[in-house]
């Protein structure tokens, strides 16, 4: 019986269908990924008021609980009229944002955890940290009009979604394979252009299909420039230039019931601008490959995938908002597998086991300078050899008791084994010291960490769905956060990527740290899911052990700044560290249709308010938490044309960490208007962002390091105090043709 059949069979006995005589009668052979192949019998609908975001048709995947968040395809290549960020797209989802960094590489947040806590998976590849500013984060090596999808797991996710992360999971599909009827080869596909007026930005995408009902080979990717961008008041933001690409092949093919695919794909991005940072990004290459595997059988479904991926990094000045010589090198590998088993055990219940494997190998050295006596003679060996490695198994039971109920429970353990070769300065003098002590200890270290997850939902009718959810989350720190280790004031500055303009020194004591979250959504609808929709999730985690920072109290950073354990108004030196720490918040997010008429189209409202609270046992305030935030949009369309209104409300962020000397910004509020035209293949898209110009600070853009100079001892420094400004007025333009 294959879990189709299964599904089918679990509906007729718990809530109620066709006989089991006239089950016994359907097709039980089912061809994965090709259901445009298999004659299916007309569709039943049982249960029309489970919301289609979160129903989980066992052994159809990983199971949906009700706070997940979606991003289709369109949403994603329509987010190309505005931005080639792909991590920005995380503020579109209910608790969503993003850490400030460069123009295509923000690290993702939800919930207020952000950066390694979000666990970003493409089609299955997890990219480990290869900069020590986390400049190339997995978001970064696609442009957003590549995604197919992105599935965020915000609160107590099931075990079989992944481990090693304390905060959200992000599941990102690229160029899936597609398939067409018959032998017939079609070829399908798009090409766009785009521009932004501010910040001069443009480029190109394409995406395109040769397939039959068997055979697929797809290809997406695509380009960018930009120039710095101009704020609300006519500054120039500096240091905030780019350009990118990024490349995609998918081949995939079709037998009886299994599917097989191969990918291949690369990143160049040539430069990319910090204001941020002390340090731009000069050069970034990588190239990957991967080849998954999914079959149906009468026990149930198997899936398997495995990958490689290998990133060359070099960080620079780029003039002249930037000028010196300092390059920066970094050489990662990523590797690893991961299998699923999910098996129909009986008609109402669902059992998934799997194993995981992900191995990273990180070098970063930086060369020395000549005719400079504070970087060189030598090579600086930041990571030397670094390597994390990471096993994991789970197991996970999926039981849907009634029409009403249904359960799931999981335990996963991941083992994580770190180590790293001995380092040096660039020099016996300045270095020798913190490398000498540094090479004298033990570097390698096991962590053992146990998650678990138990999920439970009601739906109590047709208009209403309730899920409770608890979780233990584990995530080891990363070679970074355990491995820097030089108090040299310079060298400090270079780690670090919080966009705070502080320097870090890592911690070889660190523990992991453990998230035990509590989550609730209640989600209130009308049984069509057409006319009006509340989703109100609430949530609270304790986390053991995270991994912030305190003052760095060693010799080195008191000689860099005596007054480091106390200084609020400049830029100070931490050290990684231990504490336990609380968060909690709610997201609400809803729609309601407005009206449809034949003469005026059909408009709708939607809106979402986002509130998160974080705070170490301590009383220090935790980093980087968004400031209470809501979107409200007004949707319009009338025959080819789609419009929208939006405006974003952000409050003043005052609750900021006294550890960091985290700066205070203002609350603002910015006016977006989009609108696009569709004529048979082309489509033109126009849009305005930021109609009214306003002047604002980007609440989690950290400090800007490049606008603002003092006098100092060696000419001119940073200036403390600073925040990054968010981007004026955008006059936006995207033409697009479907072939």
């Amino acid at each position: 019986m294959t879990l189709h059949s299964i599904d089918r069979f679990r509906r007729a006995t718990v809530l109620g269908g066709p006989s089991l005589a006239a089950l016994c009668l359907m097709p039980l052979a089912v061809g994965t990924a090709s259901a445009q192949a298999v004659t299916e019998l007309p569709t039943v609908v049982v249960r029309p008021s489970t919301p289609a975001a979160v129903a989980s048709g066992p052994g159809l995947g990983s199971y949906t609980p009700a706070d997940t968040a979606f991003i289709s395809g369109p949403e994603a290549q329509n987010a190309t009229l505005w931005t080639s960020d792909s991590g920005s797209l995380f503020t579109r989802v209910p608790g969503g944002a993003t850490w400030g960094a460069g123009g295509v590489s923000s690290l993702p947040a939800a919930n207020g955890m952000g950066a390694d806590r979000v666990q970003v998976a493409i089609n299955n590849m997890i990219f480990s940290p290869a900069c020590p500013n986390e400049m190339n984060p997995p978001m970064s090596y696609v442009n957003p009009a590549m995604i197919s999808s992105v599935k965020v797991y915000m609160g107590a996710a099931p075990v079989s979604v992944g481990g090693d992360y304390t905060g959200a999971k992000a599941d990102v599909t690229v160029a899936p394979p597609k398939f067409t009827p018959g032998q017939a080869l079609t070829v399908s596909g798009s090409a766009s252009g785009f521009y932004r007026s501010n910040g001069n930005s443009y480029g190109v995408d394409f995406n395109g299909t040769v397939s039959n009902e068997d055979t697929s080979v797809r290809y997406t990717g695509g380009w960018v420039r930009a120039s710095d961008y101009t704020s609300g008041n006519g500054t120039v933001i500096k240091s905030t230039m780019y350009e990118t690409q990024n490349h995609a092949l998918t081949i995939a093919k079709q037998m009886n019931q299994s599917l097989f695919t191969f990918q291949i794909g690369g990143q160049f991005i040539p430069y990319q601008g910090y204001v941020n940072q002390y340090m731009d990004m000069v050069d970034n290459k990588s190239i990957y490959a991967n080849g998954s595997y999914a079959g149906d059988f009468d026990w149930g479904k198997l899936e398997a995938s495995m990958f490689a991926n290998r990133v060359r990094h070099t960080m620079g000045f780029i003039q002249p908002d930037k000028t010196g010589d300092m390059p920066m090198d970094t050489r990662s590998t990523d590797m690893g597998y991961k299998v699923k088993a999910t098996i129909g055990a009986s008609p109402i219940d669902i059992v998934r086991v799997g194993n995981e494997l992900y191995y990273n190998n990180l070098d970063d050295w930086w060369p020395p300078v000549a005719g400079s006596m504070m970087m060189g003679p030598d090579t600086f060996e930041n990571i030397n050899n670094g390597q994390r490695l990471r096993f994991g198994y789970f197991g996970e039971w999926e039981r849907h008791v009634d029409a009403q109920w249904t359960t799931i429970v999981g335990l996963r353990n991941d083992i994580v084994w770190m180590n790293t070769g001995d380092v040096q300065g660039y020099n016996q003098m300045m270095y020798g010291e913190n490398a000498a002590f540094f090479n004298s200890q033990s570097h390698a270290r096991t962590d053992f960490n146990i998650d678990g997850s138990a999920i439970v939902r009601y739906e109590a009718n047709a208009f209403s769905l309730y899920e409770l959810g608890f979780s233990r989350k584990t995530r080891s720190p990363n070679l970074y956060e355990r491995y820097a280790w030089s108090t040299d004031a310079m060298a400090m500055q270079m780690i670090g990527w919080f966009g705070d303009g502080n320097g870090y020194v890592g911690n070889l004591d660190l523990e992991p740290e453990k998230a035990h979250t509590v989550s609730f959504t209640a989600d209130w609808h009308d049984p069509t899911q057409k006319v009006w929709q509340v989703r109100v999730s609430p949530y609270y985690s304790y986390v053991q052990d995270y991994i912030d920072v305190q003052r760095c109290a060693l010799p080195g950073c008191l000689a860099n700044l005596p007054n480091n354990l106390t200084a609020d108004n400049t830029f100070v030196f931490l050290q990684f560290a231990n504490f336990d720490a609380w968060m909690y918040g709610v997201n609400i997010d809803g729609k309601l249709a407005l009206w449809d008429d034949p003469t005026f189209g059909q408009g709708g409202f939607r809106g979402a308010l986002n509130f998160v609270r974080g705070q170490r046992t301590d009383g220090v305030n935790l980093y980087h938490m968004m400031p209470v935030n809501a979107t409200l949009a007004l949707d319009h369309t009338l025959g080819n044309w789609s419009s929208s209104l939006e405006v974003q409300l952000v409050a003043a962020k005052t609750l900021v960490s006294e550890v960091h000397n985290e700066l205070e910004t203002s609350a603002y509020a910015l006016l977006n208007f989009r609108t696009s035209y569709t004529a048979g293949q082309l489509k033109v898209d126009f849009g305005i962002d930021n109609i009214l110009d306003t002047q604002y600070d980007l609440p989690l853009g950290g400090a800007n390091l490049v606008n603002y100079q003092v006098s100092s001892m060696m000419g001119t420094s940073t200036a403390w105090g600073y925040p990054v400004a968010g981007p004026g007025r955008s006059i936006n333009t995207r033409v697009t043709v479907a072939f």
